[in-house]
This record gives C-alpha cells, structure tokens and sequence, in this order.
C-alpha cells in the first residue's frame, strides 16, 4: 500500500488548524554542519572545575583543615540569615578565601511526650539546616561555591557546614 501525496490545499488547511507550530508536512531544511553542533555540545555539557581534588577532599572529611572565616546564623531569622550568608560567601571570595564554616544549628530535638508526626520531623531538624545547602545551590551563589560538606565534629558536625570556594579568576 502506498501513501498518497498531499495536496497544497490539505497543507494550507493543516498548517491554519494547527497554527504556528511547524508541521511535519512541511518542508525540512537541512541540518548544516553537525559536527560543529556536536562540539559544542561536548564543550558546553562539561562541569566546571571546582578545584576540589582527592586529597583536598579527604583532608576536608578529616577536619585536617582550618577554614578561613567562620559565619554563625544562631538567632537569625531566613531573610537575615539569607543576606548575612550573601554578603559572606562573596566577601570570603574577594578576599580569595578558600573554605569557609557556617554554624546552621541542628535545629530543636523532637520531644519526647508527642506523637510521631512527619511533618513536626520535617520543621523541627532546623529551619537553616535545610535552607543553607539549597541557598548555596541557587545560581546567585553557586557560582562562588566549589563544594559544600557537613563540617567535622571538631568544627560542629551535623550544626556546621564547610563551604569550599572557587579560585578567583584573574
């Protein structure tokens, strides 16, 4: 069985129905250079450089590391805590600082007489606990952050996080 073309009509009819999405009966241009596609692909889908090797990072997981500066967010509320975290990571980075410790906390304990409730677990491991890591992921200051780890226990464990920054570039 064979496919019948389609007529001029039929394709203006179509197109108008469909409106301006492109149709598959209509003409298709041909894909120029590929290959120039393709690298540029490559180039674009490989990570930056967080200038965090091997040993950096055990040194870092062994607490063998003295950050450079220290931010405590004890007492503070999300949006002051958001500007002070702000003002902090960029400062650390234009003084060409390396790694950092911020003091979330670990949030209130859960207690004891209540019932299990997911959501009272969800709120009660500490508002910045959990809004720190994310601020730091959002663009704004990603581009500032090699990596981030939960600090030694000699640097506040669970209650701190190192933030490891990228070099400046020149």
């Amino acid at each position: 069985m064979t496919r019948r073309q389609t007529t001029d009509e039929e394709r203006a009819l179509f197109e108008q129905a469909v409106g301006a999405r492109k149709s598959r009966l209509a003409k298709r241009k041909p894909v120029a250079a590929p290959e120039k596609k393709a690298a540029k692909r490559i180039v674009s889908a490989m990570p930056a450089p967080t200038g965090v090797d091997g040993a950096t990072a055990l040194r870092l997981k062994r607490g063998k590391l003295e950050p450079g500066a220290r931010l405590d967010l004890h007492g503070l509320t999300e949006a002051q805590a958001y500007r002070a975290l702000v003002t902090f990571v960029r400062g650390a980075h234009a003084r060409g600082l390396r790694l950092l410790l911020v003091v979330t906390g670990k949030g209130r304990p859960l207690p004891g007489d209540k019932p299990f409730d997911l959501e009272l677990v969800a709120r009660s491991r500490g508002v910045l606990r959990t809004l720190v890591p994310r601020w730091l992921a959002e663009p704004d200051l990603a581009r500032f952050v090699a990596r981030t780890d939960e600090a030694h226990r000699r640097h506040g464990g669970a209650g701190a996080l190192y933030v490891y920054v990228r070099k400046k570039r020149p």
